[in-house]
């Protein structure tokens, strides 16, 4: 509530200070001063009144010149057609993240009929014994009825979970940027919705949804096919002869694999199989299942991996640096091979030595051998998700960053900065004449030559 407070008290003096001064401003040129002075404010943590003096520039396009500078310094110097993105605002005390006490424990657990003596329906019920169970008749007839569609009931999902059963199309390609080279990964949509609160995350967008929904027929549907080299959506975007597929994309594949019990027969399903590359993408050190299994060459476990501050102020709930790492060595010496995916990472003062310290910890304790693949991202999103952080975390720093819109219309730090970004990851990688599989995830193809990366797969 604190940071809440005083942004809003930091917004209102930087309104206030426009209304007054340039009283004769329209509501769009209003609405970028204000965000111009608000982000400046609290980037350099003085209020809005002193970054005008009487040398600023009195005229809209003087003055917005003048903010933009102090604004994006790096930026302009290399580009000074930057594209800034400069919308209103939305902080309300609903919308704003209220940290939840304890472990994850849902209050309402709904399931589908068809699905209410499916294992994975006891196994939530017996693990929950305190929430309130109900039953319906479908998933998208409730959802039909449901009126909550906003961050605040986005805040609360984690109140909620959803047992069903899925009937659409499990697979899709990896939904990549566009004008990006494509990594030919498949996303198995295992589950829908995270009990991780990480500030950046896509989902956050995703406010139609009232709760985690979880899919109790996954057996049933591997059932379905035999071979996935038939499957039309996923020809053409192998790795050689095997697919590259796995979850990841719209939960955390072992944030509840305790509970779930998903990678059992997932393992089971996919290990040894010569067409097929499986990956679990997590940030949790839930790994008790499939140290339970014999892990094959074939069956990937990848870590999204950050400095230990970076961890605590915007992947919260999630396992720690250590915790993450430490897995990874456990499944290794399981028979399972590992992936690190540094994605995204975060620009600040002293990202470069606490990203190597990463990268150290990594290879203390990792066989380089046994490293799948690693991809590299630097932080990015669609425009909408500004407010929407803002609005979660109005204590953040990312967004403090210079991040303009870039080639794909999302949000990014500037080419030259991205570039010095991924040529110290590299270089830090592939010390000592290592060579390993590296990819950047969503950049364009000139950012791939200018760092003389070949596509891996």
């Amino acid at each position: 509530m604190r940071d809440y407070q005083k942004e809003t008290e930091r917004l209102s003096r930087a309104r206030s200070l426009v209304g007054n001064s340039f009283p004769r401003f329209g509501v769009n040129k209003n609405r970028e001063i204000v965000r111009l002075l608000y982000e400046i404010s609290k980037r350099e943590d003085v209020p809005p009144e002193e970054l005008l003096t009487s040398d600023s520039p009195v005229s809209f396009a003087g003055l917005k010149e003048y903010l933009l500078k102090r604004r994006f310094p790096s930026t302009i110097r290399e580009d000074p057609k930057l594209r800034p993105y400069l919308p209103g605002f939305e902080l309300s005390p609903d919308n704003y993240l209220r940290l939840r006490e304890g472990s994850f424990y849902p209050r309402r657990i709904y399931i589908e009929k068809s699905v209410r003596d499916s294992a994975l329906a006891k196994a939530f019920l017996e693990a929950f014994p305190k929430a309130e169970s109900s039953e319906i008749s479908d998933l998208k007839e409730f959802l039909s009825k449901y009126g909550g569609r906003g961050i605040a009931e986005y805040n609360k999902r984690t109140e909620t979970v959803f047992i069903i059963s899925e009937d659409r199309d499990f697979f899709k390609l990896c939904p990549c940027t566009g004008r990006a080279v494509p990594c030919g990964y498949t996303v198995f949509n295992l589950s829908f919705g995270c009990i991780y609160e990480c500030t950046y995350c896509y989902l956050q967008e995703y406010t139609n949804t009232p709760g985690l929904i979880f899919p109790a027929n996954v057996d049933h549907f591997l059932s379905r096919f035999s071979s996935f080299r038939d499957l039309p959506a996923t020809r053409g975007w192998r790795g050689g002869s095997r697919l590259r597929i796995g979850t990841g994309e719209f939960s955390d594949s072992l944030m509840l694999d305790d509970l779930t019990g998903y990678s059992i027969p997932l393992v089971k399903f996919f290990r040894g199989r010569d067409d097929v590359i499986f990956e679990f993408k997590t940030k949790s050190a839930n790994i008790g299942n499939l140290l339970k299994m014999e892990g094959d060459e074939n069956i990937v476990v990848g870590w999204s991996l950050n400095p230990q501050k970076v961890i605590d102020s915007n992947e919260l709930y999630s396992a720690s640096l250590d915790a993450r790492i430490d897995s990874a060595r456990r499944v290794l010496e399981a028979g399972y091979r590992v992936a690190f995916h540094f994605d995204p990472v975060f620009y600040y003062d002293g990202w470069d030595d606490d990203y190597r310290g990463v990268i150290e910890k990594i290879f203390r304790v990792v066989n380089p051998e046994k490293i799948a693949w690693i991809s590299l991202g630097t932080l990015r999103f669609n425009p909408a998700l500004k407010k929407i952080i803002e609005a979660r975390f109005p204590g953040n720093d990312i967004l403090d960053a210079e991040m303009v819109l870039g080639f794909d219309d999302k949000l990014r730090y500037p080419d030259h900065l991205r570039y010095r970004i991924y040529r110290t990851l590299i270089d830090a990688l592939n010390k000592d004449s290592l060579i390993l599989p590296i990819y950047l995830c969503m950049e364009e193809r000139s950012m791939w030559e200018k760092l003389k990366l070949s596509f891996p797969f």
